[in-house]
């Protein structure tokens, strides 16, 4: 999802400019893992740590920051070293934006924050590319196969199928093959330009049934995780009949 994100994002224009005055942000779920007690870090580098369960992330931390970013105000916001598995004192100044692009892996888990978002998107990707991302990032991060390998097949999987598996029927719009899939990609961008521009968005105005909600339509042709959407301070991506 994050990939998607990124492609989003360089589509737009909006990777190279300078961070207190981009129109559109991204913002990941990443940033908001709890602060572990010894006994919880001393786990995690053995990679016997759950990071892929609801509890571990900070989830008040995380709905009082994206209500801020809503409200349009400037917010602060945490730094997570994935090598020591620790938050860092250092904070991200991140500035009002027309549009926020929130990712992670349980964006839908909790109903408090779901409600915020205005359009839901569940990137859709095979599990055998799924895996192959995550050992070569987790490699990245000074990480043994084995270890992430055994991660993967204790945490990561069972808590996939799970927790975010199950939040897919909460999204608007799914996206197979992520990144690859330029069709589902370019539509979404040329929706956040319609904002940016003040227009109607056709896209989004055809996708209403009579009760004011969003058909959960796969874009063309096939899990990684959920990837969303979430209006700034100056607009909105659904009709106001979405919850806020």
């Amino acid at each position: 999802q994050s990939t998607v994100c990124e492609k989003i994002m360089e589509l737009l224009g909006q990777k190279e400019v300078d961070h207190r005055q981009r129109k559109v942000l991204i913002l990941s779920q990443d940033s908001f893992y709890k602060v572990l007690t010894a006994e919880q870090k001393a786990k995690a580098l053995k990679g016997q740590y759950n990071f892929d369960h609801p509890d571990a992330f900070d989830n008040d931390l995380m709905h009082t920051t994206l209500k801020n970013i809503v409200e349009g105000k400037t917010v602060e916001v945490p730094t997570y070293d994935f090598v020591t598995h620790s938050r860092l004192a250092e904070t991200t100044v991140v500035y009002p934006a027309d549009v926020v692009l929130f990712e992670g892996i349980l964006v839908f888990y909790n109903q408090d924050i779901r409600d915020m978002f205005h359009l839901r998107l569940f990137v859709d990707t095979d599990s055998d590319v799924r895996l192959s991302r995550r050992v070569l990032r987790d490699m990245k991060r000074g990480r043994d196969l084995e270890q992430i390998l055994t991660q993967y097949t204790t945490f990561v999987k069972p808590a996939f199928e799970e927790f975010c598996l199950p939040t897919k029927k909460y999204a608007d719009v799914i996206i197979p093959r992520g990144v690859d899939n330029m069709v589902a990609i370019n539509l979404i961008v040329q929706h956040i330009q319609d904002i940016l521009n003040g227009d109607i968005c056709k896209w989004q105005r055809g996708a209403m049934n009579g009760h004011g909600r969003t058909y959960k339509r796969p874009f063309p042709e096939q899990t990684e995780s959920s990837s969303v959407l979430a209006a700034g301070k100056r607009s909105h991506l659904e009709s106001s009949s979405r919850p806020h």
